[in-house]
């Protein structure tokens, strides 16, 4: 007999769930910043850091590689290593200088 009598609709049944999901959803997501366990996001801070770190590290590994082969085949050991290597950090300042600095809308 209880087979007979119907149930609860299942479309309120639906709406109520989803309130409920979507509930839960923000109260995790608030959870998690309280917490500080959400993921963090690179921000432009360490992107430029990481571009500087990289152009100061080839700068001189390139002055140094470029430097040590012409030494190594042309015989002058050490010149041409201090002389790129020196080169290498150059243009690795400028790069970092070309990075860092900002045009005016007017330039």
């Amino acid at each position: 007999m209880a087979e007979d009598v119907p149930g609860q609709d299942p479309a309120d049944e639906d709406a109520r769930i989803t309130s409920l999901e979507e509930r839960i959803a923000k109260a995790e997501r608030a959870e998690k910043v309280r917490q500080g366990t959400t993921k963090q996001q690179a921000d432009d801070g360490s992107r430029l850091g990481n571009r500087v770190l990289a152009e100061l590290i080839g700068g001189l590994a390139g002055g140094a590689v470029v430097g040590g082969t012409l030494d190594y085949f042309l015989r002058t050991s050490p010149w041409l290593l201090l002389a790129f290597l020196g080169l290498g950090i150059v243009v690795a300042f400028r790069n970092i200088i070309r990075l860092t600095t900002t045009k005016r809308p007017g330039e």
